[in-house]
């Protein structure tokens, strides 16, 4: 007799791995704490095994609870899009997606993959661009969908976002460096791994540092999100990244250096243009519906 698992709660279980953490995940399914404790507990009784390992900062997964969120968002996928080639919304056509490389850089070869199981007849062309570029072009047709990254200084409020945006996710920024990093106690200024000065959120650090008074010296500029991970890696120094965008490698460092508080980030997705064609539309419907 074939086990089934039911997608309700593979799909809880999902965005609770995501979220990291019960009472983050309640919000984005309309459900209580309590309720998705519960649902957790009712699929780890069906799998016979513990998928979560619960702590007071939250939950991660474990070996068995990775494995099946790996074939949950494979079948999640296929459920939806079986639903739409029954209701006749077979998406075809070029679609060109441009997204911040701030934007969940470890998570984004999983989420494109989903996009092209879940609409097999789309021609997906995936660009990654500096969220000023996406903004300054949301309304010029570089791009059908475009997901930017806004920063919620003192000067900036959700509230200043342009008209129609579509809020995905808020993040806090870190001054993050290699867990094997040490700051030397003799060091005269902060080594500092920055990308291009094109970058809005470089800019924002360095500016942040100088109004706070903070010594630093450029220690390695990368050219993307990717050789910042590796200067990270290889400990030349200290960066400033959203939570998402950290690599595994890395981590927040503490208060003893004394560095500047940061402020939160804030995702979204560029608002629909007049006369847009109507997959542009479900696939940025199921976008805010997946990367909320």
């Amino acid at each position: 007799m074939p086990r089934i698992l039911d997608l309700e709660l593979l799909h809880t279980l999902v965005v609770v791995a995501d979220a990291g953490s019960l009472s983050a995940a309640a919000p984005r399914l309309h459900r209580s704490q309590s309720a998705l404790s519960e649902q957790v507990r009712k699929l780890e009784q069906i799998c016979g095994v513990a998928l979560l390992v619960r702590a007071k900062t939250g939950v991660r997964l474990t070996t068995a609870g990775e494995r099946l969120v790996g074939h949950a968002q494979k079948l999640l996928s296929l459920s939806d899009a079986a639903w739409r080639e029954v209701q006749g919304a077979q998406l075809t056509g070029d679609l060109r997606l441009a997204i911040t490389d701030y934007f969940r850089p470890h998570a984004l070869p999983i989420i494109i993959r989903r996009l092209r199981e879940q609409f097999p007849q789309l021609r997906l062309h995936v660009s990654i661009r500096k969220s000023a570029w996406i903004e300054e072009e949301a309304n010029a047709a570089s791009f059908d969908i475009g997901v930017s990254m806004t920063i919620l200084h003192k000067n900036h409020s959700p509230n200043d976002m342009a008209a129609g945006r579509i809020g995905l996710r808020r993040e806090p920024l870190h001054w993050i460096a290699d867990k094997s990093f040490v700051f030397a106690s003799d060091a005269q200024a902060l080594p500092l791994l920055v990308l291009p000065d094109t970058c809005s959120l470089q800019r924002f650090a360095l500016h942040t540092l100088d109004v706070h008074g903070t010594a630093y010296r450029i220690e390695h500029t990368a050219s993307d999100i990717g050789g910042l991970h590796l200067a990270l890696a290889a400990g030349l120094g200290v960066a400033c990244l959203n939570a998402s965008a950290i690599p595994p490698t890395a981590a927040p460092i503490d208060g003893g250096m004394r560095l500047p508080a940061l402020p939160e980030v804030a995702f979204s997705l560029a608002p629909p243009r007049a006369g847009e064609a109507v997959f542009v539309s479900h696939v940025r419907d199921m976008l805010a519906a997946q990367l909320g």
